[in-house]
Order: C-alpha cells, then sequence, then structure tokens
C-alpha cells in the first residue's frame, strides 16, 4: 500500500488510510497522557499502548455513528443550557467505550469523567491543530 499517492493532475496526496490513522495515534498519546494524570481513569496495564488505541478506535467509530444521532436529539437540551450540555454527549461515549472494553478500561468517577471529557476534547483540539495537521501540510507539499 503507497502513503503517497498521484491524484488528479498529478499532485501527490497521502493515502486517506495512513491520514486516518495520523490521526488516531495522535489522539491515542493524548489518551495515554490524560490517562496517566488521574487515577479514576484506568486503561490495562498489561498491553497499556494497545487498549488505548483500541479505546480511541471505538471512540472514533462510535463518534462518526451515535455522536451525529444523539446530537440532533440533544439539541433543545443543549439550546437550553447554552451548549454546556454537549460534554455530557462525549462523557456518554467515554462510559460506552467504558462498557464496551469492560475491565481494560474504567472510568470510576463520574464527575472526573467530565473533566476528562473536557480534557481530551481541548487537547485532541490541540494537537490537530499544532501538530497533525502541519505534518499532513509538509507531507502533501513533498
Amino acid at each position: 500500500m503507497k502513503m503517497i499517492v498521484k491524484g488528479k493532475n498529478n499532485q501527490l496526496h497521502i493515502n486517506q488510510f495512513f491520514e486516518w490513522l495520523i490521526y488516531l495515534v495522535g489522539y491515542t498519546l493524548v489518551f495515554l497522557g490524560i490517562s496517566a494524570l488521574f487515577r479514576s481513569f484506568n486503561i490495562d496495564k498489561s498491553y497499556y499502548g494497545l487498549y488505548g488505541f483500541l479505546a480511541v478506535l471505538i471512540i472514533s467509530i462510535l463518534n462518526k455513528t451515535i455522536k451525529p444521532i444523539l446530537v440532533r436529539l440533544t439539541i433543545p437540551i443543549t439550546g437550553l443550557t447554552l451548549g454546556l450540555f454537549y460534554p455530557c454527549i462525549n462523557l456518554f461515549i467515554l462510559k460506552l467505550t467504558d462498557w464496551i472494553l469492560g475491565s481494560h478500561f474504567n472510568l470510576e468517577n463520574i464527575w472526573i469523567a467530565f473533566f476528562i471529557a473536557i480534557l481530551i476534547s481541548i487537547m485532541n483540539l490541540l494537537m490537530e491543530n499544532l501538530i497533525i495537521k502541519p505534518i499532513l501540510r509538509k507531507v502533501r507539499h513533498e
């Protein structure tokens, strides 16, 4: 599989699979870093990186499938709270991931989990804008 492919007009661009993989690896690093900061946020230590990656993979799948439905269903509540309910949707996605991975991923305290959901969103935004997008731009221009 080629990482950089020629598109229309002979322009080089990065393969979409590798771009998605770069995003997942970046988000996994954020996820593992935040899990190291909190005691009530545990990832199984036997395969720490693997379960962190699986959690991020599950979260990305849930964000593409279930999250849009939840956002549409909760528009009235989100509007009434001036957008403050939106992190609750992220918290629900985290708790659903906790349920799917079972004992390999644990979120114990709901209030800390709420704070973690906000922190993960902020750190992912920073990671994307400061690290991932510049790397992808550099690869695209070469």
